[in-house]
């Protein structure tokens, strides 16, 4: 269930979601000319952090592991990225929106069981 495409697809609408949320938190840090930097770069790093360290051969990915990690290392990087995602919700003052996002983000890992199960595995 973990691979169906649907849940491929909410995974995909959550990560971008957070990185828009972290986006915005950085924006919300400073009021001068670095304002844009924090924006940008806050979202970038995440991104280029979850891209690059991966499970080889995982099968809700391109198979391939710029750097290969265990998969219990995999899942504490994923369940951080969403954690801080919701902790810069609430940082902002968006108590229900960071609800929303967490119960969505649990609904999604709940679904992808088999995947959870692949990942304590490797």
């Amino acid at each position: 269930m973990g691979t169906h495409s649907l849940n491929l697809a909410v995974r995909f609408v959550l990560e971008l979601c957070a990185l828009l949320i972290l986006g915005k938190w950085g924006w919300r840090q400073r009021d001068d000319g670095f304002r844009i930097g924090i924006a940008l770069a806050v979202p970038i790093l995440c991104a280029v952090v979850w891209g690059t360290f991966a499970v080889p051969n995982d099968p809700t990915r391109s198979g391939s592991a710029p750097v290969p990690i265990p998969g219990l290392l995999r899942l504490a990087l994923e369940m951080g990225f969403f954690g801080v995602a919701g902790w810069a919700l609430y940082d902002m003052g968006f108590g229900t929106l960071t609800a929303i996002f967490g119960t969505a983000v649990v609904l999604h890992y709940l679904l992808s069981y088999d995947r959870l199960t692949w990942l304590v595995r490797q």
